[in-house]
């Protein structure tokens, strides 16, 4: 009963939080975090510790696979490069020299936990998107942002456990990239091989009940193997909930996806708050075990104010860069473009067209540039690949990274759940965990309080790209309902109609699945925004609903 009473409030206390956070200009888990300590403070409430092992393995993988399969996979490949370089070579850097920091101010703190704790400061928190989000940003920083919090997750819980084990054993370094290069790949392997069975399965569920009980179960069918062969759940988690995402159109019905999307957003929901109300149910007697052995609160949090500025400093010496690298992409992209239309050209003449065919290869790169080059590849596919070719282009040059972006960038890239639940899986014998704990949690809450609470003003001071302006919006509604009114023509001329009632609803629910295909092959060509194609997708979805209830 005791139990039972502890999650009612527990459920009531997120719901208030999340409920009054706009209406007071406070970010909800530092609602959540307050309403942990006030409860703390009460005399009748006894210490509140919990098993690491309950967030590392029961919290995180359902969090991350989530995350993972909301980001739009189009956006995605578009900026898995600066996706990548921000949540797997700036976390390993951020790692290493905020081991250094940690270790030159607590001098005490072993080279091992002091990486350690540059692995549980390092990732940011998939909050600031949430922040931005409702801010108006432009998607493709919010796109990066979104990838860079979940990759860079699992990327610091598998550098936090290599770092942990390093603490208990002699390792080299050899050993740590080793282990984090088999334990990186098998997750994707078997995220890969769970995502895709997750999608054959709930496929075949017909009861949409049934199929939402079981996906609940499916980020944990990909991390428990993961990790019970030395791999990193954690990324198995996040590669199921990508290829989940990017397959559910196709493989689930309207209902099922529907379903899903507000099952795990509730989810998403309880969990994080769960973790803030954790961390102030926790903080008085880390404060006090902090005050009785160790250098006292005032060290903790000056140590963590250090921190947070320096993984800023680190953050933006690494963005500078990209943001470089990224003009000159544009730049490149750019300069292709009055190339694009002489190549179609040639490749409609059958005189030049070997010759065209052999040009894109050669310009693609990869194993789809030398299949293509080679001649292995259909015309009509190289037509298509010149197609998302000339779309990625658009984008591009549409929506440049510049120096006001990049500064938003560096902002928002605050501390939070991760962090605080990385450093909630330190071992209980871990040396000086209280402090190390709290430490991480005031790098954390200062993070949500001081980014968190001032991001809208950086974005008035900034002034960084807003994305589509109304116009562009309209007109791009407008050119995708074109685009979709040929499909809609095509399959009603295709179907069949007896004159009944029965047979005109199921003539709309075939023109809604052709629509659907015709959205999901504009998604893989990249023609359309993936605002538009989602907010058409889901009146496709409403409109299959009504007809077929």
């Amino acid at each position: 009963m005791e139990f039972l009473v502890i999650a009612v409030i527990a459920l009531v206390a997120i719901a208030f939080s999340t409920a009054v956070s706009p209406k007071v200009g406070i970010a909800s888990p530092l609602i959540l975090v307050a309403l942990g300590f006030g409860v703390s403070l009460l005399p009748f409430v006894p210490d509140i510790s919990v098993d690491p092992e309950v967030i590392l393995a029961g919290v995180l993988p359902p969090l991350l696979f989530a995350a993972g399969a909301s980001i739009p996979a189009t956006d995605f490949r578009r900026e898995f490069k600066a996706i990548s370089g921000m949540s797997v070579a700036l976390t390993i850097i951020s790692t290493l020299l905020l081991g250094v920091f940690f270790h030159w101010v607590i001098p005490d703190l072993s080279w091992a936990w002091s990486f350690a704790m540059g692995a549980i400061v390092s990732p940011s928190d998939p909050v600031a998107t949430a922040i931005i989000k409702r801010l108006g940003v432009s998607p493709r920083v919010v796109s990066i942002l979104e990838g860079e919090s979940l990759l860079n997750d699992a990327c610091a819980l598998v550098l936090l456990r290599a770092a942990v084990a390093a603490a208990a054993a002699a390792v080299t370094i050899w050993d740590v990239a080793v282990e984090f290069i088999l334990a990186m790949t098998v997750a994707v392997i078997i995220g890969l091989v769970v995502g895709r069975l997750n999608l054959w399965i709930s496929g075949r569920i017909t009861d949409t009940t049934a199929n939402t009980v079981f996906t609940l179960a499916v980020p944990f069918i990909a991390s428990i193997p993961a990790e019970l062969v030395g791999a990193s759940g954690l990324v198995a988690a996040v590669v199921c909930g990508l290829v989940t995402g990017n397959g559910a159109a196709r493989a689930l019905s309207p209902q099922v996806r529907i379903s899903d999307a507000q099952t795990w957003h509730a989810i998403e929901l309880i969990l994080e708050g769960v973790v803030y109300l954790i961390v102030g149910l926790e903080l008085l007697a880390t404060i006090e075990e902090v005050e009785a052995n160790h250098q006292g609160v005032g060290f903790a949090v000056a140590v963590a104010a250090g921190a947070l500025f320096f993984v800023l400093a680190i953050r933006a010496a690494f963005i500078a860069p990209l943001l470089w690298v990224q003009a000159k992409r544009a730049r490149r992209a750019a300069a292709l473009q009055p190339h694009l239309e002489s190549l179609r050209e040639r490749l409609r003449d059958p005189d030049t067209a070997t010759g065209a065919m052999k040009q894109v290869g050669r310009a693609s790169g990869g194993l789809r540039g030398r299949a293509i080059a080679r001649g292995k590849v259909s015309e009509e596919h190289v037509h298509r690949h010149l197609r998302r070719t000339e779309a990625d282009i658009s984008y591009l040059v549409r929506e440049p990274l510049g120096p006001r972006e990049g500064g938003l960038m560096v902002w928002a890239g605050m501390r939070g759940v991760v962090t605080v639940a990385a450093a909630q899986t330190l071992p209980t014998d871990t040396p000086g965990r209280a402090l190390l704990v709290l430490i991480a949690y005031a790098v954390a809450v200062g993070s949500l309080v001081i980014q968190g609470g001032t991001v809208k003003w950086a974005i008035q001071l900034l002034k960084p790209s807003r994305g589509a302006s109304p116009e562009q919006e309209r007109a791009e509604a407008a050119a995708l309902d074109e685009y979709l009114a040929e499909t809609a023509d095509q399959a009603r001329a295709e179907y069949r109609d007896e004159g009944t009632a029965e047979h005109r609803v199921s003539q709309h629910v075939a023109v809604i699945e052709a629509k659907r295909e015709a959205l999901i092959d504009a998604r893989g060509l990249g023609i359309f925004s993936s605002q538009a194609l989602s907010a058409k997708m889901d009146r496709l979805d409403a409109d299959q609903i009504r007809l077929e209830l």
